[in-house]
């Protein structure tokens, strides 16, 4: 028994898969083109995570255009003008907003779970995007003829699908990515957005029984794009609470990056529930420099002060390239960050007795 690691989910895309991303998007490189080069980074990418030891695999969203919109390409009743999200370096990024109903997505995560699967024998998981994510491409002012109770049902079937095919088609674990989450005490500190998203979300986890559940998890950060963050500055002690309301078995915390990770770890352990498993970030996707795996074990150690060892797992605070023209990691840094975690997990365990 050692203590269980998992990567978030996006790795920063070969240079000429980001080259040939630019050309698609000027209409310069057909679709079976784009397709060959996505194929063949997912499985560089599943080939270098087994040869650094990492004991359950991603694609590393090698074929999603971000986290967060895979499920809208060539969905047709989008407006650009939607949701603005910004950044603490002052860029910003803007989700469509959605024209008219019924909501239906595009593209299922199942797909890329499928394409991965044939490049490995080992466990892979599948992050797929919150329904409370999507609940924001629904406008303020409503939309004529479709109702927001109409399209929350729409998303909670849609969501429930998008999960549901991934479970199926074998994934180790779907991990639900909410980064909003934080982000909506910046947009509402009453607490009301957040009450809303987690509300959402359990919509759908509540459709999956314990034995589903246990495969589930949400993963929370404060953002990350352009080595820059969307909500930082939001204390976490606000957030956590509710986030251990959700109906999973696993949770994903970025820790590393964060100012006082013990202070966090202490509000974990005081909303520990039993049955489930806390995977904190021991290595941060942001800094430049490469923990080593003495700086993971450390993290770990302290970590195992206050979280039970038969509840603690490991993870990277974020994604690597949540979206897929961020170019501010290399993906050579990016892989040397995960074998450091993977090996500084060895030691934690090893030092753990395990």
């Amino acid at each position: 028994m050692s203590i269980p690691t998992e990567p978030i989910g996006s790795i920063p895309r070969p240079r000429p898969l980001q080259e040939a991303l630019a050309e698609h998007a000027q209409g310069r490189l057909p679709d079976s083109e784009l397709a060959l080069l996505q194929e063949q980074a997912t499985a560089d990418t599943i080939s270098r995570l087994e040869k650094i030891g990492s004991p359950v695999l991603v694609d590393g969203e090698q074929a999603k255009p971000s986290f967060v919109t895979y499920p809208l390409a060539g969905l047709s009743t989008l407006a650009p003008d939607g949701a603005v999200i910004p950044f603490a370096d002052g860029h910003t990024r803007q989700l469509p907003r959605l024209t008219a109903g019924p909501f239906r997505y595009q593209v299922h995560a199942e797909k890329f779970l499928r394409d991965a699967r044939r490049h490995t024998e080992a466990p892979v998981k599948q992050a797929v995007i919150a329904p409370s994510a999507l609940s924001l491409l629904y406008p303020q002012d409503g939309i004529d003829g479709y109702s927001r109770e109409a399209f929350l049902a729409d998303l909670a079937d849609e969501a429930e699908a998008d999960i549901r095919g991934c479970l199926d088609a074998g994934a180790h674990v779907v991990q639900l990515d909410f980064t909003e989450g934080r982000l909506a005490l910046k947009l509402d500190p009453s607490g009301g957005v957040l009450d809303d998203f987690v509300a959402t979300n359990n919509r759908v986890l509540d459709r999956f029984d314990d034995s589903e559940r246990a495969r589930l998890g949400v993963h929370t950060c404060p953002g990350g794009d352009h080595d820059s963050t969307h909500s930082l500055d939001v204390d976490y002690a606000e957030l956590l609470p509710k986030l251990f309301q959700l109906h999973v078995g696993n949770f994903y915390v970025q820790l590393a990056s964060e100012p006082d990770p013990e202070r966090v770890l202490r509000i974990i352990a005081e909303h520990l529930r039993p049955g489930i498993r806390v995977f904190v970030g021991v290595t941060d996707p942001i800094d430049p420099a490469v923990e080593t795996p003495e700086q993971v074990r450390d993290r770990i150690l302290l970590a195992a002060r206050h979280i039970p060892v038969d509840q603690l797992g490991t993870c990277d605070d974020c994604g690597f390239s949540p979206f897929a023209d961020d170019t501010s990691t290399s993906r050579d840094v990016a892989f040397a960050k995960i074998e450091a975690r993977v090996k500084g997990t060895a030691l934690a365990s090893a030092e753990l007795g395990l």
